[in-house]
């Protein structure tokens, strides 16, 4: 054997006998780190006003971006994910380039707090009094899987027109129907595939990139399936933490 097949053939051995330990040390140096120690990605729209568009190679308008692993993705190939909870939430934001761009409030979709709002003459928003306005924000939790399958937590929120693509993803995930030993049913949120792409949109207001929503199939990997289910009890458990951010202008703020 030559000088340079010996050396491959060792270096192959060892990352066999590596990947072994590996396995066997699973987890291990991460066993002090809670909810608190990891950040949530967002998955965001690009528009043309996004700080990365002309900043970073590659982004483009339209384009997906995972706010923590600096990942884009095409928006007309689009991700695949699997549901895996909902949460809709009023928002309270200091008003533009004003505050520290976290929220002043978080309020659940019971508060009556849209009941001490206004809207200004040509403007959408909710303003409360002091000037801070209330944004209503659906959060789509969920899955995104990679190209090997393999599936990573991120968040992804709806708000203002995308509303209503969150009412219609809501809906098809409602309606979807399996039949069990008792007759149909509807299966768990996070038993099934989406594909998620985006679209120009625009109104008289202005123009921007919307999601949109097309229905895969059912999960056929057990490990995936069970790591969703997981992250879906994380979330209604409350021990998944968020930390949302004002958005950058244009990004999802250009909507109207």
């Amino acid at each position: 054997m030559a000088k340079n097949e010996t050396q491959v053939a060792v270096k192959g051995n060892t990352a066999v006998a590596l990947a072994t330990d590996f396995e066997q040390d699973a987890s291990g140096g991460f066993g002090e780190m809670t909810q608190e120690d990891f950040a949530l990605p967002f998955l965001r729209l690009l528009t043309s006003t996004s700080p990365e568009v002309g900043e970073r190679d590659g982004a483009l308008p339209g384009m997906i971006l995972n706010t923590v692993t600096g990942e884009l993705h095409d928006g007309k190939a689009g991700i695949t994910v699997i549901p895996c909870a909902y949460v809709r939430q009023y928002i309270e934001w200091a008003p533009r380039g004003m505050g520290s761009g976290a929220p002043l409030n978080i309020y659940p979709a019971t508060s009556d707090i849209l009941t001490r709002t206004h809207r200004e003459p040509g403007d959408n928003k909710d303003y409360l009094d002091t000037g801070n306005y209330i944004e209503n924000t659906a959060n789509h939790y969920v899955m995104v899987l990679d190209q090997e399958g393999m599936p990573s937590p991120a968040l992804i929120t709806m708000k203002s027109t995308q509303l209503k693509k969150s009412r219609k993803w809501n809906s098809m995930m409602m309606s979807t129907k399996m039949m069990g030993k008792n007759g149909p049913y509807t299966p768990p949120m996070y038993s099934q595939l989406y594909r998620l792409t985006t679209q120009a949109e625009s109104n008289d207001k202005g123009k921007w990139y919307g999601w949109e929503v097309e229905r895969i199939g059912p999960v056929d990997d057990m490990n995936v399936y069970q790591a969703a289910k997981a992250f879906s009890s994380s979330v209604a458990s409350g021990d998944v933490k968020v930390k949302h951010q004002d958005e950058a202008e244009g990004t999802q703020k250009q909507v109207f």
